[in-house]
């Protein structure tokens, strides 16, 4: 398959759903995966974490020497690539052509070229078209960049999760294991979340942004447990019937 010949793959018929979609958008360390793993563990919902989608790619294009620039090579990758994600109570595992990288994926070098990836937009439309046939039965939580407003707009509950970046930076930098602390500073990581903040909220195609019925979540000033508390409220107050 040529890049200009290609086509993002078409989702199922989409069938009404019994069980509703949440939707979790931020920036990158706004604690979107530990919230999206509570409110799945919480309301009985299936965890779909869709950026290790990008991330799962990105290290496929690493591991075969392609950059991040050039969108046609990257479909053509992405047409010859299988990306699952396994829910599990520990959180998901992810396989890539069938073999588990969910570590991997979490790495430096990987998340900064899911970042640069994630700008393209044909490629961007392919990744949509798989998230959607992933979640579009209902019964999941959704977290990444554009889920309330390009996966899923129509996701009965849409959470925007933010936090100042010099509050991200710290809280990634305090989770990092001992040993690797003294190869990073605390400045970089929070120059990192600005950089990223740039592309993800300034990309042509699909920006960060929150939907326009998005609750906005803003977790600088709150501790872990008090933003698992208001995210279980808004989740409450905006599904049809209590869970």
């Amino acid at each position: 398959m040529s890049a200009n010949s290609f086509e993002p793959p078409k989702p199922a018929e989409i069938k009404p759903r019994l069980l509703p979609i949440i939707a979790i958008d931020g920036p990158a360390g706004a604690g979107k995966s530990t919230l999206a793993a509570h409110l799945a563990r919480t309301f009985g919902f299936l965890n779909l974490e869709t950026g290790a989608m990008y991330r799962a790619l990105a290290l496929k294009a690493i591991e075969n020497d392609f950059g991040f620039d050039e969108e046609g090579p990257l479909l053509e990758l992405a047409a010859q690539t299988r990306i699952k994600l396994e829910p599990r109570q520990e959180g998901n595992c992810v396989l890539l052509d069938g073999v588990d990288v969910s570590r991997r994926i979490r790495d430096k070098d990987v998340t900064s070229g899911a970042s640069q990836i994630s700008v393209h937009p044909r490629l961007r439309a392919w990744m949509v078209a798989e998230q959607r046939v992933l979640g579009q039965a209902g019964g999941v939580v959704m977290e990444g960049r554009d889920i309330g407003t390009a996966v899923f707009p129509e996701a009965e509950v849409k959470i925007f999760l933010d936090a100042a970046p010099e509050v991200r930076g710290n809280r990634r930098y305090q989770q990092l294991p001992g040993p690797d602390q003294p190869k990073v500073t605390e400045a970089a990581l929070i120059q990192e979340m600005r950089e990223r903040d740039e592309r993800d909220r300034n990309r042509a195609e699909s920006p960060l942004k929150p939907a326009a019925d998005a609750i906005l979540l803003d977790s600088t000033n709150l501790t872990l447990d008090q933003v698992l508390v208001e995210a279980e409220r808004i989740v409450r107050e905006h599904l049809p019937a209590p869970l």
